[in-house]
C-alpha cells in the first residue's frame, strides 16, 4: 500500500481516522487495519459493494449474499491444497 493512502487517515483530533474518503476507500480501510497488525500477515476483504443481491443468482437468493462468508468457507475447505 502506498504512503499516500496513509495520509488520508491522518486526523487532527485523534490518532487516526477509520475512513479516508471515497477515493481509495477499501485501500484506506486496509491502511487503518495495518496499524493494528504489528507485522503479522493479514488481509482486508472489502465486501460492502457485493453484500446485497437485487436479483437471484444460481448461487445466491435475493438479499444478503454472504459473499465474505462463502469466500472464507471456500478458503478453509481448500486450505491444505493451497499450502506449498
Amino acid at each position: 500500500m502506498y504512503a499516500e493512502y496513509d495520509e488520508q487517515i491522518k486526523s487532527t483530533i485523534a490518532d487516526m481516522k477509520n475512513v479516508g474518503g471515497r477515493g481509495g476507500g477499501s485501500i484506506t480501510a486496509g491502511c487503518f487495519l495495518k496499524k493494528f497488525t504489528e507485522g503479522m500477515p493479514w488481509a482486508h476483504l472489502d465486501i460492502a459493494g457485493t453484500a446485497w443481491a437485487k436479483q437471484p443468482k444460481p448461487y445466491s437468493p435475493v438479499g444478503a449474499t454472504g459473499v465474505g462468508v462463502r469466500l472464507l468457507v471456500s478458503l478453509l475447505r481448500n486450505w491444505q491444497r493451497l499450502k506449498p
